[in-house]
């Protein structure tokens, strides 16, 4: 969902592509596609797991057998899917053998990988785009860099897998006990209760069930992934600074979702706690440069397609929900700016049906929108009860029952909702003089 947030300029309650294999509306245009008519070629290396809208092909369409589509107006440069292809063609190129994904990852958890750091995934995906870097041709572009990991599973070649201290790291942020984890809320005690045998490469019987060392390996390593992605990033700039292009180039890096990691007891993407949606955005722009200036307002993913566009001089459509950042890229602070985040979950299970465990929970209301402020986080589910939290001294959440405090939440996220529904054409309005307002061309 985060995906299509980020290349429609759509919230997930707009957009509806609300998780892996969930169709993408072909009515939606994306930044690739708008790139695409005007002049620009836009490049995927990796992946952006775009479900292709089942009315736009036929039935037989090999496209509807898999979540791993590639969003409309992309060009795929180097495709870096599931299979690992053709990142094991590389590995067995390069004298590791001919391996699958599940082979190449088969190592002890915090081992190091059986590959060397040079033949990463990550290092792959960077060399193939170093490769176009070299022969770029005479068109416009702009390339999507779509990098797996830090995603599982958390196998990092050496020296990442050892660059982290176990015993030095912060501990995770949870309630003392799974018990009073569970106690929260009806939605945790039935996440806390999954099973995940095999679960992203690891078997664990439940994430929640891990105890602390082992929970202090995964978070090492994690760091370590990251470490690794920064020094491939670290290739792309030089490399762009070679070529002449960084002057004129407009970088943004930030990921999809965040990971639990063993905070509240939890592994994985899941759940409604900041962790798992909070996530890192770093802009730099060939012009408006204030190097190491740090922005603590809230921006969200709708607001990358609009700054893409202002950056590129093109028209920012009327679809899209977020907001151009590029005052904040000057040191401006916009007025009446957003004072909170708003995000989505929904955790239908339409394969195995889990979610219907919970008591009152069907397949529509296997929903949650989350409001996060400086200093509250409000939950809102379509088929159990709200919560919400306040940010305690020392890291601690506090559970908030105030009734007034839950109203003006309530209220909040319902504002929200209400003025950010599609309006793609509620601006419009036919009349006989002609059309007063103005909309977006199909």
């Amino acid at each position: 969902p985060s995906r299509a947030s980020l290349l429609t300029g759509l919230y997930a309650f707009n957009h509806r592509s609300i998780g892996n294999g969930t169709p993408l509306d072909a009515r939606h245009l994306t930044l690739a596609q708008i790139a695409r008519r005007h002049g620009m070629r836009p490049l995927l290396f990796g992946y952006s797991d775009t479900s292709i809208d089942p009315r736009s092909v036929p039935a037989g369409d090999p496209r509807l057998l898999t979540y791993e589509g590639v969003a409309p107006g992309f060009e795929p440069a180097c495709m870096l899917l599931e299979d690992g292809e053709p990142w094991l063609e590389h590995l067995a190129e390069r004298g590791y053998g001919r391996l699958t994904v599940d082979e190449v990852y088969a190592t002890p958890l915090g081992a190091p990988a059986l590959f060397a750091g040079e033949d990463s995934e990550t290092a792959f995906l960077t060399d193939r785009f170093l490769d176009f870097l070299d022969r770029p041709g005479s068109d416009p572009w702009f390339a999507h860099l779509s990098y797996i990991k830090p995603h599982p599973p958390w196998v990092a070649a050496a020296p990442y897998n050892s660059m982290y201290e176990r015993s030095g790291l912060p501990g995770p942020r949870r309630a003392p006990t799974i018990a009073d984890e569970a106690a929260r809320h009806p939605y945790l005690a039935w996440l806390l209760d999954q099973k995940f045998s095999g679960w992203m490469g690891r078997t664990f019987d439940r994430p929640a069930a891990l105890d602390e060392a082992v929970v202090a390996e995964l978070r090492a390593v994690y760091l370590g992934l990251v470490s690794e992605l920064d020094h491939q990033l670290g290739r792309v700039l030089q490399a762009l600074a070679r070529t002449g292009l960084l002057e004129r180039t407009l970088v943004l890096l930030t990921a999809d979702h965040g990971e639990m990691l063993g905070d509240h007891w939890l592994l994985g993407k899941n759940g409604f706690w900041p962790e798992a949606f909070h996530v890192p955005l770093i802009v730099r722009h060939p012009t408006r440069q204030r190097p190491g200036h740090v922005v603590d307002a809230f921006s969200e993913h709708v607001d990358l397609m609009p700054t893409i566009l202002g950056a590129l001089g093109l028209p920012i459509p009327r679809q899209c929900d977020g907001h151009d950042l590029s005052e904040f890229l000057t040191g401006q602070n916009p007025a009446n700016w957003r004072r909170a985040a708003v995000y989505e979950h929904d955790f239908r299970d339409l394969e195995h049906g889990r979610h219907r465990q919970l008591a009152g929970v069907d397949d529509n209301a296997a929903c949650l929108v989350a409001r996060r402020s400086a200093d509250r986080l409000y939950v809102q589910f379509a088929g159990l009860e709200a919560g919400c939290w306040g940010e305690a001294a020392g890291g601690g959440r506090t559970p908030q029952t105030d009734p007034a405090v839950l109203l003006d939440e309530a209220q909040a996220l319902l504002r929200h909702r209400l003025t950010k529904a599609e309006r793609r054409l509620t601006g419009c309005l036919l009349t006989p003089e002609g059309v007063l307002g103005g909309y977006d061309p199909l």
